[in-house]
């Protein structure tokens, strides 16, 4: 199939979801071209490396100070910034100019306006060309939990602003299009509820977030550092800076008045100033951004994901237990997977029941190793990426078949 896939931000080993899918789609056989925009050089980077795995690249630059005019200017309106935040009439140019594809599909709530301005010229074109919005969670969903839970003042501020434009918005976006991808039921239920209709027609659709398996593998020539705790994650987004900070301040303190020696990783790009704060401990490292996360989550005795609040599927957790670090985690970190708890993940709520779910792990070198183990062989039955992009070949087939 010729494939257009509109995406607001340049696909990387961070942005992992559009970057797998587009890959592979590619790799499967399908001309994919990809209309994406990128800020700074290195957003430029990320997208020229896909350059030869697909079929057309289409590159426009949004600075970040356009982003926030984008955003300014949409402040009297009703609709969320967030659908302003990505606008290029340049990209929007770029896609005007090419010859129909079979299908189309756009992804996230900023790139929403791009799904439709597509759709509106659809009757343009000799043939019906379907268009599947992946808005990968629920927004709402995310503002409902961040506008009471975020450490960050500014991030509350917001989400409080945006929020019941956001749902009026998704609500109504959920039926504008041939299907809607999500990542987890959860989310699912959440769209559910905004437009109950889109339940009885099956609009809203799970397609779950996977792992590069061949990528993120245990190494066993690489040792574990003893009492070595890993938190992973891009350390400028609110629900991350919301769960290093609260971490380090209350539950890794009682893991340390159990193991002295315990030590804490926090590795993840542009961190938060209150989290580069937490470095004045000497048992934290705050890394900042890395080449390669792997050695990080390969080195560490135990990969913690204290989340909470978020939506969809957390890919820190499934990076960590691909490459066979058993995980300690909140239930909403793994309330969208099936992994079985105390086998394949270790998950605990209060302050305390973390602590000593950590401390049980680092005081049992092998019970830590089979949840490691256990861990990584669920990743490889449910989260490979190749069953998860054959299952997006079957939505689009399906959509193709009722046009």
């Amino acid at each position: 199939m010729r494939v257009w896939y509109v995406v607001p931000y340049p696909p990387s080993l961070i942005r992992v979801r559009p970057y797998n899918l587009i890959r592979r789609l590619s790799a499967r056989g399908h001309q994919v071209t990809v209309f994406t925009t990128w800020a700074d050089e290195a957003e430029r980077a990320d997208a020229e490396a896909l350059r030869s795995e697909v079929h057309g690249l289409r590159l426009v630059r949004v600075p970040r100070w356009r982003s926030l005019v984008n955003s300014l200017l949409a402040v009297p309106g009703t609709a969320p910034l967030q659908t302003a935040y990505s606008w290029s009439p340049g990209l929007l140019s770029e896609l005007s100019t090419d010859l129909p594809p079979d299908i189309i599909q756009v992804e996230h709530l900023r790139g929403a306006r791009y799904a439709l301005q597509l759709k509106a010229w659809r009757h343009r074109l000799k043939n019906y060309v379907p268009i599947v919005w992946d808005s990968v969670d629920c927004i709402s969903l995310l503002f409902e939990q961040a506008a009471g839970r975020s450490r960050r003042l500014f991030s509350r501020l917001m989400t409080r602003f945006e929020l019941g434009r956001t749902r009026r918005y998704e609500a109504w976006l959920a039926g504008q299009f041939d299907r809607v991808l999500v990542t987890s039921p959860k989310d699912q239920e959440a769209f559910g509820a905004l437009a109950p209709s889109t339940m009885a027609t099956g609009q809203v659709e799970v397609l779950a977030n996977g792992v590069d398996l061949d990528y993120f593998t245990p190494d066993p020539a690489q040792p574990r550092q003893a009492a070595t705790l890993v938190i992973s994650g891009k350390m400028s987004y609110h629900a991350n800076v919301t769960m290093a900070v609260q971490f380090a301040q209350t539950v890794f303190p009682l893991v340390k008045s159990a193991r002295p020696d315990v030590k804490l990783m926090i590795v993840g790009k542009d961190p938060a100033p209150e989290v580069r704060a937490l470095a004045a401990d000497p048992a934290i490292t705050v890394t900042g951004g890395v080449p390669d996360v792997r050695p990080y989550l390969r080195g560490a005795t135990v990969a913690v994901a204290p989340i909470a609040y978020g939506v969809g599927i957390q890919n820190k957790v499934l990076e960590a237990m691909a490459v066979g670090t058993p995980v300690v985690c909140t239930p909403q970190a793994v309330s969208a997977l099936r992994a079985r708890v105390g086998q394949d993940v270790v998950v605990a709520e209060a302050d305390a029941g973390m602590a000593g779910a950590i401390v049980g792990l680092l005081n049992d070198p092998n019970r830590a190793t089979q949840v490691g183990a256990s861990g990584r062989a669920f990743i490889e039955r449910d989260h490979d990426w190749s069953g998860i992009v054959e299952r997006l070949e079957a939505i689009y087939h399906g959509i193709s078949l009722h046009v």
